[in-house]
């Protein structure tokens, strides 16, 4: 190259330029070739310079350990200048350049530029010039972005949340559409229910697309001024939000509430991608404006002059049609929660995933995120998320409910006081139980000279069985069998401190209705083989066995495991409380958006109006609550709340059993079963009434028939039901289990209708049987007994209320017309016959 061409080169290829040609000329006559090899330090990081260097060709990059000002590291291309301002400004190098390849350089030493910088003052002098302009751009251009950031800090969305997840093929051709929409530069509406986060959607789209380093802002629409100002800005005043965006994206949250002033503009804006800004009287014209911006709409309904100019349109799918999905949410929603509070990932059951899924999810993925969390913290340190842990939003409305609780305070104050049920249990049934099971064993053993005999079937049972269709299960709030259980619990805890094993719950679900169903199998038998009701030994062993069963079973695992699972006397309380006009719930909204410490269902220390509790003893929270099944009335919830959330309602009698109710396999084995037992409870009527010749003192005999009548009256109810499926070929009824709880009234009316004989005919004896247990004389003392014919009556009534009833229930449950359902209202009929003929008669 001639001295000329480098003078020439010099000029245009470099930032030298701007000097003098006589300038150049000095430059030029003291440059030095050189040639660098590659992966050489052509300077070293803070280090004086040791020349001025101008790159010819070749590749040099620079790189430095200030990790505060990471962006010093570049690369140069030829013609670039290197150490000039440090030489000028007698700095050290502020970074190392490597030669990436093999490189050609111009190079000055040190000390003969700076002999040329003070022969030539005007090279620092145009060089001062050009870092002042520099530095007034710089910081124009500073101040431009300062504006713009703060313009748009209150919208600006930072990131995408999360990608799509999933595996159905909704989440696919989801994904799919978001990958079209970011290839190019098109407008895009968003739609679909609330709850799906659409607005991640949108961002996805523009941190897919290439202008994700671009900003992105959302605002709702609903805020947006009705001239536009906000959005298109004003002549003369404050640019828009279009102006400072540039070509960033733009998310129109709710378009449908976006000002009717405001569609024709908008629409105009998304189909020309121009704007006019808003003018006033007096102000000067407006110039039509073109914005860059991408535009994201996201809405719950589409807006058809909106829709006109829109270039992508996605619609989100309901939650409820991605049911596929629910596992892999579950998954993800549980990572982040357990990620950002440090704590082990828990296992989420199959059945509460059935339950998830069977569930429509009207929030869509903000109800299910929440119904995550709200189960994680539940759970507590739990290893697995349970069924009974994720209750969801209420799907029925609370129609004909009466909270008791607020139209009687003094009800609320004694069911939280400590006298329901801890001081009736522990000051009166732990003493009155262990009394009567010693009358029972050392006493007369017949029930006419035996008062706990007499108390227990002439009182007990009628009036045990009139308490469900009004308090549901609240003798299980008192039960002794429970109490004793509590008391071994607590003492084998002291004796031997250890940690009781949690709820088997997947096996208890599938097997203890079966196994409870089987002992109430035993119960039967052993009352009607071995004359229970007249042999008070026998009564006590039995009593004792239950209170065994539950001892046995508390000592073994936490809270109350077998009154929930196991028990066979609360297998039967469950499956009538059913019919209770009462029940307790809590008010879910509540639960849902001010409950942080479930205390109701894992206990805790007092809160506010909360009281200290030891947590629900049957796992039983009352938010989830649709079955009077899983509810012993022990109200430890309702003194655990701080938020007063807690109901105890008066409402329409068993009307869950055509709402909420899911039905099961064993709740209706054991419902047949007590069927069987009101005609087990008759068999020597029963054996009259058919002309049977068997002899009842022949065990063998008697077991059989006692087996065969436990057994067949199901068998009209299977044959109603296969003439059902026949006759109504069109429209098939529900499935037998579901109808099959139509026959409950009529069971329970039944085996009250039978213990009526023994409470209007024995239980007015209660003080001479008293007497007479204490050998004492009790020729004086009153005896009440009410005349066949009322007794008679009453039976009568009963039996023909409750085959009403089980007629009203079916067609509630069926929900079909009456003709559809007429076989099982006919095996009702017969069935009720057959227990007027026996028990009336």
């Amino acid at each position: 190259m001639t001295f000329s061409e480098t003078v020439i080169w010099l000029q245009e290829r470099t930032s030298l330029g701007i000097l003098a040609v006589e300038v150049l000329n000095a430059i030029a006559q003291v440059l030095q070739l050189q040639v660098i090899p590659p992966k050489t330090n052509l300077v070293s990081e803070n280090t004086s310079p040791e020349a001025l260097y101008i790159l010819i060709d070749g590749q040099l990059e620079s790189n430095t350990t200030n990790q505060t000002n990471p962006v010093l590291a570049c690369g140069f291309l030829a013609g670039a200048v290197i150490n000039l301002k440090e030489l000028l400004l007698d700095q050290s190098t502020p970074l190392t350049i490597t030669t990436l390849t093999e490189c050609h350089v111009w190079q000055i030493p040190a000390a003969q530029f700076r002999v040329l910088a003070g022969e030539y003052p005007e090279i620092t002098l145009a060089f001062s010039r050009q870092l002042a302009q520099e530095l007034a751009q710089v910081t124009s251009a500073l101040s431009y972005e300062q504006e713009r950031s703060i313009a748009l800090r209150p919208y600006l969305v930072t990131k995408a949340q999360r990608g799509i997840v999933g595996t159905s093929r909704y989440a696919v051709r989801l994904r799919e559409q978001i990958r079209q929409a970011a290839s190019d530069r098109q407008s895009v509406e968003i739609f679909g229910e609330p709850g799906l986060e659409k607005d991640n959607i949108a961002a996805l789209i523009h941190f897919s697309s290439p202008k994700r380093r671009e900003p992105i802002v959302k605002i709702n629409c609903g805020i947006l001024q009705t001239s536009g100002a906000d959005l298109f800005g004003r002549v003369g005043g404050k640019p828009g939000l279009l102006e400072w965006l540039g070509e960033g994206s733009l998310v129109l949250n709710n378009i449908q509430e976006l000002p009717k002033e405001l569609i024709p503009s908008v629409a105009k804006w998304l189909k020309t991608g121009e704007y006019t800004p808003i003018s006033r009287p007096g102000d000067p014209p407006t110039t039509i404006r073109r914005s860059q911006a991408r535009v994201l709409i996201v809405a719950e309904k589409t807006e058809s002059t909106i829709d006109r100019c829109i270039g992508h349109m996605i619609k989100v799918p309901p939650l409820r049609v991605r049911k596929a999905d629910i596992k892999a949410q579950v998954e993800y929603y549980t990572s982040l929660y357990v990620r950002a509070r440090g704590i082990a990932k828990p296992h989420i059951t199959p059945e509460a995933l059935r339950r998830l899924q069977s569930y429509d999810f009207p929030g869509n993925l903000k109800e299910l995120k929440n119904l995550v969390e709200r189960a994680i913290a539940q759970a507590e340190n739990s290893s697995e998320l349970t069924e009974e842990i994720f209750w969801s939003a209420e799907t029925k409305k609370k129609q004909f409910r009466v909270n008791l609780l607020n139209l009687y305070p003094g009800l609320r104050k004694f069911l939280r006081s400590s006298w329901w049920p801890d001081r009736i249990n522990y000051g009166f049934t732990v003493v009155a139980f262990a009394f009567i099971v010693a009358v029972l064993f050392i006493g007369p053993q017949t029930r006419d000279r035996n008062f706990v005999l007499n108390l227990f079937w002439a009182w007990w049972w009628p009036g045990f069985l009139l308490l469900f269709p009004f308090l549901g299960r609240v003798w299980c709030a008192v039960c002794p069998f429970m109490i004793y259980g509590e008391i071994t619990q607590k003492l084998s805890l002291w004796l031997f401190p250890r940690q009781l094993q949690r709820w088997p719950r997947e096996k208890a679900e599938k097997w203890g209705g079966w196994l409870l169903f089987g002992l109430f199998t035993l119960i039967f038998l052993w009352e009607e083989l071995w004359n229970l009701e007249n042999t008070a030994y026998l009564s006590a062993w039995l009593l004792l066995l239950i209170t065994a069963g539950a001892m046995i079973f508390s000592a073994l695992f936490e809270r109350r495991f077998w009154c929930r699972y196991l028990c066979p006397i609360g297998g039967m309380n469950g499956l009538f409380a059913k019919l209770s006009m009462t029940e307790l719930r809590a008010q879910q909204g509540i639960c849902s958006a001010t409950c942080t410490t479930y205390q109701c269902y894992k206990g805790g220390p007092q809160k506010g109006e909360g009281m200290e509790t030891l947590g629900c003893p049957v796992y039983s929270h009352p938010a989830q609550l649709e079955d009077n099944r899983d509810c012993v009335l022990c109200m430890t919830c309702l003194k655990a709340c701080p938020h007063r959330s807690v109901e105890f309602n008066l409402r329409p009698p068993g009307i869950e059993l055509w709402t909420t109710h899911v039905a099961h396999n064993y709740e209706v084995a054991l419902l047949f079963l007590l069927l069987g037992g009101v005609y087990l409870h008759r068999l020597p009527e029963l054996q009259t009434l058919l002309g049977l010749q068997i002899d009842l003192n022949q065990f063998w005999q008697h077991l059989g028939l006692s087996l065969l009548t436990l057994i067949l009256p199901t068998t009209i109810p299977l044959a109603a039901y296969g003439l059902m499926k026949i006759f109504n070929s069109r429209r098939q009824p529900k499935s037998f289990v579901e109808l099959a709880y139509g026959y409950l009234p009529l069971v329970l009316g039944g085996s009250l209708a039978h213990y009526l004989r023994l409470g209007l005919g024995e239980g007015g004896q209660i003080l001479s049987v008293t007497l007479a247990t204490f050998g004492l004389q009790n020729e004086q003392l009153p005896i009440l007994v009410a005349h066949p014919a009322v007794v008679a009556f009453l039976q009568g009534f009963t039996l023909i209320f409750s085959l009403l009833l089980t007629i009203v229930l079916t067609q509630k449950i069926a929900r079909q017309s009456f003709r559809a359902m007429f076989w099982q209202h006919l095996s009702a009929v017969a069935l009720g016959m057959s227990m007027w003929a026996m028990i009336v008669f």
